[in-house]
């Protein structure tokens, strides 16, 4: 039989809001579930001196705000500012924050561009397609950096396009594709590509790029269009998800 975890009665009047997500939290649980189930996304909107202030004048817990203001002067206080805030809850078991301690010294040995990626990788796993397409950009408009393999950027064009096509912007997304297969020469790509040239080309004009692309002749083209079809056939439910995902959306903001 598991313990008894016994949560903090304190609610927020006003909640904190992480705008970038237009999340709103009310209570330390609220706060700690966010931050283990988004390690990744962990920055300035969490890390600064308005959480302090709520988590001092809402939750009343002003010893813990005192000692998060004074991490954050520091530089790299990630890992701290976060481990704090979840040993204080009284949530976690040891075995636990350990975990969570290692995923945050992890990410410290990564590149700053990977980092990144795992940032829009889980902006787009969570739905939040707009914002990880901006994170994707931003890494394809700075430098490239040369110590990282070249499969790792065709990952990015790749994810790039699946997060255009979840938001239904299929010219963008074939683009995207298209780049992908270019380097990572990955018949799944292919298929991407493909079902999002069918949702946005003319049916002639379709057919004229079935017969002529240049893309297609390294690969099967019978049985990518199969796949294709295949996505394309439970194209209508996914849009009246997230037609419904979208309404759902706007009645919360």
């Amino acid at each position: 039989m598991g313990n008894l975890i016994l949560c903090h009665s304190k609610k927020a009047d006003q909640p904190y809001e992480i705008t970038r997500i237009r999340k709103r939290i009310y209570t330390m649980e609220e706060l700690c579930y966010y931050l283990c189930k988004n390690l990744y996304l962990v920055d300035y909107t969490i890390i600064n001196n308005k959480l302090c202030d709520w988590l001092e004048e809402e939750l009343e817990v002003g010893e813990l705000a005192k000692t998060l203001q004074a991490l954050i002067e520091e530089e790299n206080a990630t890992e701290q500012f976060v481990l704090h805030i979840l040993e204080y809850s009284k949530i976690y078991t040891e075995s636990e924050l350990m975990h969570i301690q290692n995923v945050l010294e992890k990410l410290k040995t990564q590149r700053d561009v990977e980092r990144q990626k795992y940032k829009a990788d889980n902006l787009l796993e969570s739905g939040e397609f707009a914002s990880a397409i901006l994170v994707y950009k931003a890494i394809l408009r700075e430098d490239k950096d040369e110590t990282i393999e070249e499969k790792f950027y065709g990952m990015i064009y790749a994810n790039l396009g699946a997060a255009y096509g979840r938001s239904l912007l299929y010219e963008e997304a074939a683009k995207m594709y298209e780049k992908a297969y270019e380097i990572l020469r990955d018949n799944d790509m292919v298929v991407g590509y493909l079902y999002a040239c069918s949702q946005y080309m003319p049916t002639k004009e379709y057919k004229e790029l079935l017969e002529k692309s240049n893309m297609l002749v390294a690969t099967d083209n019978s049985l990518a269009e199969k796949k294709a079809k295949g996505i394309l056939d439970n194209a209508s439910k996914f849009h009246s998800q997230t037609l419904l995902e979208w309404k759902r959306q706007y009645r919360e903001s």
